[in-house]
Order: C-alpha cells, then structure tokens, then sequence
C-alpha cells in the first residue's frame, strides 16, 4: 500500500470517529521522516484515544504495520507514526501550543480530494 493510500485510510479513520480540523501536509519534499503529516483535533482524551484507537485498528487491518505510538496514556498529543504516514492527534490547547501547521509550513498543505487517484 502506498502513502496516499494509507493517509486516506487513516483520515477516514478519523472521520468516522468525528476528528476536528482534519490537516494534510506532504513534507516528502522537505523531510526524509515520512510523506504525510496527518494533524487533528479531538474534544477530550476518551475522544483522542478512541481516534487514535480507529486509525490503528484500519490501518492494521489493511496490513499497514505502526512502527510506534506515544503518548495514548495522556492524551493530550498523541503520535503514531506508520513510517510514510505520521498521524498526529491533539487537544484543542496542546494544538495551539505545538502548532504543526506552522512549524511544517515548508510542507504543502493538501485537500483530502488531493489524495485521490
């Protein structure tokens, strides 16, 4: 399976589990890490938990191994990383505070309709 392959699975994941603010950022171009940057928000940590649990539940089921997680215990910012994809989900706070979006602007920001095809 490919990286937009997999970074489509993983949005739908989130989706399916109502994930806030669902951001893509392609840092193939800027980073040697990973392909994808998935950034999203959940309400609360029984909410960011369960989004983390569905991401690792599809994409395990399709065969995708995670080579790590951290931080599911708190909660606050939780990230998985799937080697070409790295999904990041936050707390509202933690998400203000790290802002990914900014820190990676070198990366181009992709619409999920861009991972088609």
């Amino acid at each position: 399976m490919n990286a937009k392959e997999m970074a489509k699975m993983a949005i739908e994941a989130l989706e399916d589990k109502k994930a806030e603010d669902i951001r893509i950022i392609d840092i193939s171009e800027v980073s040697v890490i990973a392909d994808y940057f998935i950034i999203a928000s959940g309400g609360n940590r029984n909410q960011i938990q369960t989004l983390c649990d569905n991401v690792q539940e599809t994409l395990g089921r399709a065969g995708c191994p995670e080579r790590q997680t951290e931080g599911y215990q708190t909660a606050n910012w939780i990230l998985m990383d799937f080697g070409d994809v790295i999904v990041h989900i936050f707390d509202r706070e933690n998400r203000r505070l790290y802002d990914l979006e900014r820190i990676w602007r070198d990366g181009k920001q992709m619409e999920v309709e861009d991972l088609e095809g």
